[in-house]
C-alpha cells in the first residue's frame, strides 16, 4: 500500500464525513434561513414539472440500491434467498431504469437552469459545482454498471466495495480492498465522496428538511368567521358540480361612513 492509497482509502473518506456531519450542524446553527433549496418554480415551471420528478424517484431508486448492496452483507441476503444471480438482474436491470430517470431528469434541469434566464441568474457558484460532482458521479458510476455488468462479465463490487465501506463505519479500514477494483468504480466511489464533502455547503441541505411530519398531521379545517344568517356549512357538491354562494346581505359596519349617492340632483337656477 502506498501512501496515496491511505489518502484516498481512508483519510479521503474520514475527512469528508467529518465534514459533512460537523458542516450540517454548524449550518443549521448560523444559517437556517438558508437551509432551503431555493426553489426557482416560480421562474419556470414548464421544464422543472418534468425533470424534477424524474430525478428525485431516480434518485430515490439509486439510494436504495447502494443501501442494499453496499451496507447489506451477502450472506444476510442469501439467508432470505437473494442469490447471487437474482441479485445481479435486480441490481443490473433496475439500476440501469434509474439511471435513464436520473439522467435524463439531470439534463433537463440542467438545460433549464442554463437556458431560463430567471432561473441561470438565480444560479450560485456552489449550484454549478454541486452539479459537476453530482454529474460526475452519476455518470461514472453509470459507465462502471454499462461496461462490467451490461457488456462485460459482470463485477461483484459486494466482495470488495461493500466490505470497504463497512470497515470504515467500524473504525477498522481497509484500503487494500480498493487495490484492485476497476477503474470507473473508484472514480465513481471518489467523486460521491467529494460530494459528501461539499454537501452541507449547497443546496443538498434540503434532503433533510423534508415534510415527513406532513403524512401525520391532521387536516386543517377553515370556518368562516362571518356571524351572518346564510353563512354556514354549504351543501355537500361533488367537484364537478357548480359551486353555489350563499345569498347574505352585509351591512354596513357602525363606524364606516355613508357613502354618498351617485344618483344626480336636478337644481333651478
Amino acid at each position: 500500500m502506498t501512501p496515496l492509497d491511505y489518502l484516498l482509502w481512508v483519510a479521503f473518506p474520514y475527512i469528508a464525513a467529518a465534514t459533512f456531519v460537523v458542516g450540517h450542524i454548524l449550518r443549521y446553527r448560523f444559517d437556517q434561513f438558508g437551509w432551503t433549496s431555493r426553489s426557482s418554480q416560480t421562474y419556470e415551471n414548464r421544464l422543472l414539472r418534468w425533470g424534477s420528478p424524474m430525478f428525485h424517484y431516480g434518485m430515490l431508486m439509486v439510494i436504495g440500491g447502494h443501501v442494499v448492496g453496499l451496507f447489506i452483507p451477502k450472506p444476510w441476503l442469501e439467508f432470505f434467498g437473494v442469490t447471487e444471480h437474482i441479485y445481479h438482474l435486480g441490481a443490473t436491470w433496475m439500476g440501469s431504469i434509474a439511471a435513464v430517470l436520473t439522467i435524463a431528469g439531470l439534463i433537463i434541469l440542467i438545460i433549464r437552469r442554463r437556458l431560463v434566464t430567471r432561473v441561470h441568474l438565480a444560479t450560485t457558484v456552489m449550484d454549478k459545482v454541486m452539479y459537476i460532482f453530482l454529474g460526475g458521479t452519476i455518470l461514472f458510476g453509470t459507465t462502471a454498471t454499462v461496461l462490467h455488468q451490461v457488456l462485460g462479465a459482470g463485477y461483484d463490487y459486494r466482495g470488495s466495495i461493500s466490505p470497504w465501506i463497512r470497515s470504515l463505519w467500524g473504525f477498522q479500514p481497509q484500503p487494500e480492498l480498493m487495490s484492485d477494483v476497476p477503474f470507473f468504480f473508484q472514480l465513481h466511489v471518489l467523486t460521491a465522496t467529494a460530494l459528501f464533502l461539499l454537501w452541507p455547503f449547497t443546496r443538498l441541505v434540503h434532503v433533510f428538511s423534508a415534510p415527513i411530519g406532513y403524512i401525520w398531521r391532521p387536516y386543517v379545517i377553515y370556518r368562516s368567521r362571518d356571524t351572518h344568517k346564510g353563512s354556514g356549512a354549504r351543501t355537500v357538491k361533488r367537484g364537478w358540480e357548480k359551486a353555489e354562494l350563499p345569498n347574505v346581505r352585509v351591512s354596513p359596519r357602525a363606524d364606516e361612513p355613508a357613502r354618498p349617492s351617485r344618483s344626480r340632483t336636478n337644481i333651478r337656477r
